[in-house]
């Protein structure tokens, strides 16, 4: 069995930072946790990992209930927080051979597991742990969290922080320690990243907002999006933002994403409009709907 999660809320005082939250992760799936920061991730992520107590609902790891069975699930599970948590004083090795000891087992007896994302950070093994960059700090942890064979593995934002390269590296080990019959549960605030889960949900405000493959995701949304730029970005934004037949509009990398009211809409009418407002250099072209897409329309 995998990870299943019944109606689970959460709420500190008067802020509900869980409402509800329903899903199930099959046995050696790659699930994504997508949404911002402040959504509700590393909240479901603690509760599913015994060190939070929900107000409603339940939640079961590999068949273990997370109240009545929460000594046998920490027995069973890998948990990489948010923030780098090893002991920043104690070396590379010292950590490794710290968290093994805590688990009753060795480096040796398991390392296969470790061994294509160790041999990255062995060169470093005498180097205290706070003085790894942030790649290897990555690394270092995700060794930490594997040493004892988990069978489900709890990611949260583990790429926040990493240069690209790291986060690349980073998802291609998750790929490998999937062929290793290892379920996966990672949290990202990086839409890029959800094209490479089996499955995602998209989180917002504490609340599912839809769960399915990132490919059918992408796939219901029925708006025609256009990149559109200008010489002044700044300016394009608020034009658009002021244009009364605009749906939606935000930036994505160098262009607006812009979608319109009208199914019967003409770029070069919203052309003639940005002119108008003294922009140049005015490009308007249609383009494919992403995951990030998906999830700002759902979450207007």
């Amino acid at each position: 069995m995998g990870i299943l999660v019944s109606n689970i809320s959460k709420s500190y005082k008067e802020v509900k930072a869980l409402h509800n939250i329903s899903f199930e992760v099959k046995p050696k799936e790659l699930f994504g946790l997508i949404g911002p920061d402040g959504a509700g991730k590393t909240t479901l992520f603690r509760i599913l990992t015994t060190l939070l107590i929900a107000n409603e609902g339940k939640a079961t790891i590999t068949g273990f209930d997370v109240l009545n069975n929460f000594k046998d699930i920490r027995k069973h599970v890998g948990y990489m927080p948010g923030r780098f948590s090893l002991y920043q004083d104690l070396t590379v090795e010292e950590n490794l051979k710290f968290f093994a000891t805590i688990f009753g087992t060795t480096i040796e007896e398991n390392y296969e597991l470790i061994e294509d994302i160790y041999v990255q950070i062995e060169p470093f093994k005498n180097r205290r742990a706070g003085k790894l960059s942030g790649g290897m700090k990555q690394k270092l942890a995700l060794c930490c969290a594997l040493i004892h064979k988990p069978k489900v593995l709890f990611l949260d934002e583990p790429t926040t922080g990493v240069d690209p390269v790291s986060r690349k590296e980073f998802w291609d080990m998750l790929k490998r320690l999937q062929q290793k019959n290892i379920t996966i549960l990672v949290s990202t605030p990086y839409m890029d990243e959800a094209a490479l889960c089996d499955r995602i949900a998209l989180i917002q405000n504490g609340e599912i907002l839809q769960i399915d493959t990132p490919e059918n995701i992408v796939k219901q949304y029925s708006k025609v999006i256009y990149d559109v730029s200008a010489n002044n970005m700044y300016q394009l934004i608020n034009s658009l933002k002021a244009y009364q037949h605009q749906h939606s509009v935000y930036p994505f990398g160098e262009f607006v994403h812009y979608t319109d009211t009208r199914s019967d809409f003409n770029p070069k009418e919203l052309k003639t409009y940005l002119e108008e407002q003294k922009l140049s250099n005015i490009s308007i072209e249609r383009t494919q709907a992403t995951i990030e897409d998906s999830f700002m329309e759902m979450a207007k």
